[in-house]
């Protein structure tokens, strides 16, 4: 990877995927002081003590409301992304990430808990926006043979978060009750280190060409990413994309619907990309806390244990960026499903006979680190340049509006059901999630192609044969003014 796409990459995982791991870990720690807050406040102005539910119910306000956050940021991804270029959209989600920092920051001061309600409403605003555009980003400006390691820098952007806000919500750091407004205002950071740095960046040379329709531009900023050399062969085959969407307009979320040319693409981005809730890595982390006291560990000292269980998934992740283009998308996907699945087993095996044995507890201990394994080296990591892969231009930004949605949708349900399909099912729940794991371990191995080191016309090739099976057709590269030799030379 070229010094200055390395550089890049990391600006974008800073105010982008980064922003997006931080707050869905930093409010695990505060908690306790921000309901005594919540209390506090109330008492000062109505005289008398909240109920519980009330707390409660406040309380489910801070941490919901970052999901609808993240679905309305989710929806404006594509408009921004078109309208404004990915650089000015990457630039624009930084707003609501200062706006979110000043409310949660000065609402202690301020004595008003709806200022924390209404910052984390902006950060999930800025979570949503900016790990789309992210992605899209990301996975634009990279040459084909590292399309894989750029995009996969996202994943562990989002690791990195996570680690971070748990690491900030320690004692030793900033999990003090004086100094929580500091914690929840800890996104200001990321958010000002990215507007000072992404200008010096160009756009993406494809949005740059194809969208644009800026030859040079997209030169330039080709050179400026990936260094001085003969780069022909990338600029003929976004040229070939071009000529294959002929002029068309970027599509909408109801295009991919009606569309039969991507019919199976969207088919794949429901079932492999837009469901990774459903994966059961929540599940995973709820119960690690038991698991691990249950080991012997005392109840004080899982915080550290949690800081080894995110180092594991940034390991991973970082991992996956050197295998992934030389395993493939697809082997890296169907492999660690099935381990996932035989982990999430086991598991609800060893969860059961917890009480059993002495020994059941380190068993359980071990199938949780195989698990946040296998995520980080599959589907945490090689997802992230799915997307951009199996959707042509004009069709890329609905489909990761789409997927933003859907992943925001089932993170707010999930948070609303998951304590009681805990009650209700306990660790017997793992079996809805290893049903899943082994269905997608199956359908990436009998029907996903891979993509590994095709163009974007030949991933679409491979999709066409499942989208039009059985029929005459004329192909992509048919359709192209550009010759079959100017597109696949590469």
């Amino acid at each position: 990877m070229s010094y200055n796409l390395f550089l890049l990459a990391i600006v974008l995982g800073i105010g982008g995927a980064f922003q997006y791991g931080l707050q869905i870990s930093v409010v695990n720690s505060p908690a306790e002081y921000i309901k005594s807050f919540i209390c506090e406040t109330w008492m000062k102005r109505y005289g008398s003590s909240p109920s519980e539910d009330m707390i409660t119910l406040m309380w489910s306000f801070v941490v919901s409301i970052y999901s609808i956050g993240g679905l309305l940021g989710s929806l404006s991804a594509g408009y921004f992304s078109v309208r404004f270029g990915r650089k000015k959209a990457m630039l624009f989600t930084n707003i609501p990430a200062l706006l979110s920092a000043a409310l949660m920051g000065l609402s202690r001061l301020s004595g008003s808990f709806e200022m924390i309600i209404a910052g984390r409403l902006f950060s999930g605003v800025c979570g949503g926006l900016g790990l789309n555009i992210h992605l899209m980003y990301a996975g634009e400006c990279a040459p084909r043979e590292l399309r894989g390691q750029t995009a996969i820098t996202v994943s562990t952007a989002i690791a990195v978060g996570k680690f971070a806000g748990f690491s900030l919500g320690l004692r030793e750091v900033l999990g003090l009750d004086a100094l929580w407004p500091f914690l929840m205002a800890a996104n200001a950071i990321p958010a000002l280190i990215q507007l000072l740095t992404l200008p010096f960046f160009p756009d993406s040379p494809r949005y740059l060409l194809i969208d644009k329709k800026d030859k040079e531009g997209c030169i330039k900023a080709v050179k400026q990413l990936w260094g001085d050399g003969d780069h022909m062969a990338e600029i003929d085959d976004m040229l070939a994309e071009q000529e294959a969407i002929r002029g068309e307009q970027a599509k909408s979320v109801c295009d991919l619907f009606r569309d039969k040319a991507v019919r199976w693409q969207l088919i794949t981005l429901i079932l492999v990309s837009s469901c990774m809730q459903l994966i059961g890595a929540n599940m995973v982390y709820f119960y690690a806390y038991n698991v691990f006291i249950k080991a012997g560990i005392p109840p004080d000292q899982t915080h550290y244990v949690s800081l080894g269980v995110g180092i594991t998934e940034i390991l991973t992740t970082v991992l996956c960026g050197f295998l992934i283009e030389r395993a493939g998308r697809k082997a890296l996907l169907w492999r660690s499903y099935t381990v996932m699945a035989l982990a999430l087993g086991l598991l609800t095996v060893t969860l059961s006979l917890q009480d059993s044995f002495s020994w059941v507890p380190y068993c359980s201990v071990v199938l949780i680190f195989i698990f946040i394994m296998c995520f980080g080296i599959g589907p945490a990591a090689v997802l992230c340049p799915l997307i951009t892969e199996i959707f042509i231009q004009s069709y890329r930004p609905a489909a990761y509006v789409f997927n933003g949605v859907i992943n925001w949708i089932q993170l707010f349900i999930l948070g609303l059901l998951f304590p009681f399909i805990v009650e209700g099912l306990g660790s017997f729940c793992f079996i809805i999630f290893l049903t899943y794991c082994l269905s997608m371990a199956i359908y990436v191995f009998m029907v996903m192609p891979e993509t590994k080191g095709k163009t974007m016309l030949q991933v679409m090739e491979e999709f066409n044969r499942l989208n039009y099976r059985g029929r005459k057709r004329q192909t992509v590269l048919q359709q192209s003014n550009c010759s079959v030799m100017t597109v696949t030379r590469l």
